[in-house]
C-alpha cells in the first residue's frame, strides 16, 4: 500500500527457537586507519564488532545492514551458545529464513556503532596509554558511526548495500549513509525514526545523562578502576528511557493499577505497583549488559543529528541520494511521531525520489517496530520482495520497448 496507512494486527506471527538462525558468533574487525570524526577528534587506531547471516553472492549485490537502536549492539538475531534458556537477539523475528530479512536471499549484517560498550571501540576501550579511555573518547555523531560502518563494508568487499536498515537511531544511520554514501546504497528502510531530533527528544536524553552525572560512583567517567559502578544512575536513565518506548495503552493494558503484592495498599515508599516493579527489573537487566559513559555519548549523537547538517536544508542534503525510500511510523509513537517521518517523506516525495510511507496503526508506541510482527513481516518483507524482483529483472532491449 504506497503512501498509505496500514492496520496492524495482533502479534499472532510468532517464531520458535528453532526457527532462529541458531547459534552465531560475534566477530571483530581492526582498523588502523584513522578515523576522522566530526566533533574534529580523531580515533589513530579503532574496532568493530558485527555479526553475520545468510551467504554473500557471488557479485556481492544482497548485503543489508541492520542498524541498531540505542540500547541494541550488534547481536540483532540468534543465540551465542545452545543454553536454552539464553535470550536471543534483539530483533530475532526478522532475521531468518522466512522472515523479514529473508536469509536464504540476503546477506544481513549488523554492528555495534562506534562509541558503543559490545566490541566496538568507545569509551570504556583502551586508549593508546592503556588506560580506558572514560570522557577523554571524542564526541560522536550519526554520521561517524556510519563512517566506522563504511570502513567494515570496504573490509567485507561490499561496494554497493542492498539496503540499510533501521527503527530509531538505526533508521538515522540508514538514513544518514544514503546522504554520505549515495552510490553505495540501493533502498533504506526507514522505520520509527526522524531525520532530526526534537527538542522532546533532547529533553528526555538530558534527564537521562543527569541521572548518570547524579550518581557519586560516575566519578566524572573515571570510574572503569574502582569496584563501584554507577549502575544506580544508569538504571535510572534506562527507566526513563523505556517509557519513552511504550504507549500510556500498552502500559494501562500492561499494567493498570495492578499492585505487585497483596490487593492492599502498603502506604508506604516500598515498590507497590506492577509498573514500578517492571520498570526497575529494566534499569537492573539495562545495567548488567550497558556502560553508563556509552550512554552518555550515544544519546549526544541522537542529540545532535540532524541529516540537514553541513547542507542549507533538508532538500539539499536529499537532493543528493539516490535510493528508494521505505518509511514507516506508528500512530502511538511519541517519541519519533507521524509528523517526524513526514518531515522525511514529504520533501522525498518533492523531489521526485521514489518514497513509500506507512503510517500504522498500532498501540505498542515507539516499540511497534519491534513487537508488531506480522505487521512489519508483510510490509518490509513485502517491500524487499518486490525490490529485491524488480532488482532481477533484466533491462527492457530496444526491441522489447518497439514490441
Amino acid at each position: 500500500m504506497p503512501n498509505g496507512k496500514s492496520k496492524s494486527k495482533k502479534k499472532e506471527l510468532v517464531f520458535t527457537r528453532e526457527q532462529s538462525v541458531g547459534v552465531v558468533e560475534r566477530q571483530f574487525a581492526e582498523f588502523d586507519t584513522p578515523l576522522k570524526l566530526r566533533s574534529g577528534g580523531v580515533l589513530d587506531t579503532f574496532a568493530i564488532a558485527y555479526e553475520t547471516y545468510g551467504t554473500l553472492n557471488e557479485d556481492k549485490s544482497n548485503a543489508i545492514l541492520i542498524c541498531h537502536a540505542l540500547s541494541g549492539d550488534s547481536h540483532v538475531a540468534g543465540y551465542y551458545t545452545d543454553d536454552p534458556n539464553e535470550p536471543a537477539g534483539w530483533w530475532d523475528d526478522a532475521v531468518g529464513v522466512g522472515k523479514m530479512f529473508d536469509t536464504s536471499r540476503y546477506f544481513v549484517i549488523c554492528s555495534n556503532v562506534i562509541g558503543g560498550c559490545r566490541g566496538t571501540t568507545g569509551p570504556s576501550s583502551l586508549a593508546p596509554d592503556g588506560k580506558p579511555y572514560g570522557l577523554r573518547f571524542p564526541v560522536v555523531t550519526i554520521s561517524d558511526m556510519v563512517e566506522a560502518q563504511r570502513h567494515l563494508m570496504d573490509r567485507l568487499g561490499i561496494t554497493k548495500l542492498f539496503a540499510t536498515a533501521g527503527g530509531s537511531m538505526g533508521g538515522m544511520q540508514a538514513l544518514q549513509w544514503a546522504v554520505n554514501y549515495p552510490d553505495r546504497v540501493e533502498n533504506v528502510l526507514f522505520i520509527a525514526s526522524t531525520p532530526l531530533s526534537s527538542t522532546q527528544n533532547i529533553a528526555f536524553n538530558e534527564i537521562g545523562r543527569q541521572a548518570i552525572y547524579a550518581d557519586p560512583n560516575w566519578r566524572r567517567g573515571a570510574y572503569y578502576d574502582h569496584p563501584e559502578k554507577p549502575v544506580a544512575g544508569l538504571a535510572v536513565a534506562r527507566m526513563i528511557g523505556h517509557i519513552t518506548y511504550m504507549s500510556e495503552y500498552s502500559l494501562e493494558q500492561k499494567f493498570g493499577r495492578k499492585l505487585q503484592t497483596g490487593n492492599d495498599l502498603t502506604y508506604t515508599f516500598d515498590t507497590e505497583f506492577a509498573v514500578e516493579s517492571y520498570l526497575q527489573h529494566q534499569g537492573e537487566k539495562f545495567v548488567e549488559r550497558f556502560d553508563a559513559n556509552s550512554y552518555l555519548y550515544i544519546t549526544k549523537a541522537l542529540d545532535y543529528y540532524d541529516v540537514s547538517e553541513g547542507y542549507s536544508t533538508i532538500y539539499d542534503a536529499l537532493r543528493k541520494t539516490n535510493a528508494n525510500f521505505f518509511v514507516v511510523s506508528f500512530s502511538s509513537d511519541w517519541l519519533y511521531t507521524d509528523k517526524q517521518a513526514r518531515e522525511l517523506a514529504d520533501p522525498l516525495r518533492k523531489l521526485k525520489k521514489n518514497v513509500e510511507y506507512h503510517r500504522v496503526r498500532a498501540s505498542f508506541g515507539h516499540d511497534s517496530f519491534l513487537v508488531e510482527v506480522e505487521t512489519m513481516t508483510e510490509l518490509v518483507g513485502g517491500y524487499l520482495d518486490r525490490v529485491w524482483k524488480r532488482k532481477q529483472r533484466p533491462p527492457k532491449t530496444n526491441s522489447d520497448k518497439k514490441g
